[in-house]
């Protein structure tokens, strides 16, 4: 079998449930909604930005963390990200009484960087993510445990969490759609959704300027980009990696597209209706149930993941101004 079992999905969860938030669910079924998501359709959204650290990826991190040996919690862990990963990656660091160093792009929106200091990792900063995953690389090989954003086995199990959880608290939805990145959340949750509904239909959802696993499941293997162009900053990972890849072809029934401005519109929903402050990565399974899959799903019971909000406002207000 490809990805976790689910007995091993269950432990886990057991494993760190104590040091997680089992995130609320909230059915979409106020009037304010009429006429913005698919006709007719149950809609569903679990709010996972109300996680440890702000994100989903609190899940895997911590995951990481527990599986240190004596020795490596000696040497520190290194991660490269800007933005979730990081402060998960912090966080988790901070609670195991771990050293963390994290690698940023200069251009990480200056509220991520503080959040990772205040969480007592160090913090060095590079001109690009591609420069920011070098110093990672070079840094693992000094020593230093490497916690991948989303190649990495915890982190696909962490997310498996996620999906499990979800499954359990809204048993109803048949139609589950989700965010990709690198591939971390939507291989995990769809690993998990599938053993235990496999009727159930997992939708992954990419920006245009981001779509390495769209790429790399019409090549039939893993694909690198040559330019991330999006503001969803937490979807711009540049390639696929084999692990993530090869469970998501497994379990993902399909992915699709959409475009910056779906992710500011379905911002703009959820500030006004929510009164969320989505970064452009929490807003995309809202926008495309609000968009390419409106028709498509009508009727259905869907389920989409507020994945994360680490945003600054001033960041908020500044891609708002494209709207």
């Amino acid at each position: 079998m490809i990805g976790p079992r689910l007995n091993e999905i269950v432990a886990a969860k057991a494993h760190v449930q104590a040091d997680l938030i089992e995130t609320p669910i909230l059915p979409l079924t106020s009037a304010r909604w009429h006429g913005l998501l698919p006709k007719g359709a149950g809609v569903t959204v679990k709010l996972e930005l109300f996680q440890q650290a702000g994100s989903f990826k609190a899940r895997g991190a911590l995951l990481g963390m527990r599986n240190l040996d004596a020795a490596q919690r000696a040497a520190g862990v290194v991660a490269a990200s800007g933005g979730n990963h990081a402060l998960a990656v912090s966080w988790a660091a901070q609670a195991a009484g771990v050293d963390a160093l994290i690698a940023m792009p200069k251009a990480t929106d200056p509220a991520r960087i503080a959040g990772c200091q205040a969480l007592g990792a160090t913090v060095t900063l590079h001109d690009d993510m591609a420069a920011a995953f070098a110093a990672m690389n070079a840094a693992a090989e000094e020593g230093r445990t490497l916690m991948h954003p989303y190649e990495a086995d915890h982190m696909i199990l962490g997310a498996a969490t996620c999906g499990h959880e979800y499954a359990v608290q809204a048993p109803q939805i048949d139609t589950f759609v989700v965010p990709v990145g690198g591939g971390g959340m939507i291989s995990g949750m769809a690993c998990a959704i599938k053993q235990m509904n496999p009727a159930a239909t997992v939708i992954g959802v990419e920006p245009f300027g981001a779509d390495s696993m769209s790429q790399s499941l019409a090549a039939g293997q893993p694909v690198q980009l040559d330019r991330v162009a999006t503001i969803a900053d937490s979807l711009g990972a540049p390639l696929a990696l084999p692990l993530t890849y090869g469970v998501s072809r497994a379990y993902v029934d399909r992915i699709v597209k959409i475009e910056d401005h779906d992710m500011l519109a379905a911002m703009d929903v959820y500030q006004n209706i929510l009164r969320i402050t989505a970064e452009p990565a929490c807003a995309a399974s809202l926008a495309a149930i609000m968009g390419s899959l409106k028709a498509e799903l009508a009727g259905r019971r869907i389920g989409i993941i507020a994945c994360g909000s680490n945003i600054s406002l001033g960041r908020y207000a500044e891609l708002m101004q494209a709207l």
